[in-house]
């Protein structure tokens, strides 16, 4: 399995958020600025719904802006923790119905990010394959680099669960 904490050549992201699909963006907490620099990607207002799977103080969203925060490792993941990415995704799909705007966010907006994101498009009618291409062709090709999420994707977060939890 390779995680953000043992990867460390894996590079931050050339912007803070990137547009996967209308209205759905995926994005991180840092990212690499047009200095070169590693500059903080903070959320104001910019979005209707924000949901952080890792939460750092000063990072937003401003007041006003529905925020939902699931903390989860970039690593295996029990079924409580898989039934919060579920919920999240759920959450995520009624609101772009709603026409709101939503950005699923984590460290870098590669891997945990990626899951609820991954798993949104594939409630939106997406298969699998299709919703984790589309996720490294918009956000990066270190999208999704975790071999376990993409594991829990390509077996369904429902069966995942269900594993994870008989393993419990």
């Amino acid at each position: 399995m390779r995680t953000r904490g043992k990867q460390p050549d894996v590079p931050a992201p050339e912007c803070p958020w990137s547009e996967i699909e209308p209205g759905l963006w995926m994005g991180g907490h840092e990212f690499r600025g047009g200095s070169g620099r590693l500059e903080f990607a903070v959320v104001g207002d910019q979005f209707d719904v924000v949901q952080s799977l890792l939460r750092l103080p000063g990072y937003g969203p401003g007041p006003g802006t529905e925020h939902h925060v699931w903390p989860i490792p970039d690593g295996p993941l029990d079924g409580t923790q898989l039934a919060g990415v579920i919920r999240l995704a759920r959450a995520a799909h009624e609101a772009l119905d709603a026409g709101r705007s939503v950005l699923v966010r984590c460290y870098h907006g590669y891997n945990r990010s990626g899951l609820v994101v991954a798993h949104t498009l594939v409630r939106r009618g997406r298969s699998t394959e299709e919703a984790i291409e589309l996720i490294r062709a918009r956000r990066s090709p270190w999208a999704l680099h975790n071999d376990l999420f993409v594991e829990y994707l390509r077996a369904g977060l429902a069966t995942a669960r269900l594993l994870e939890e008989l393993a419990e």
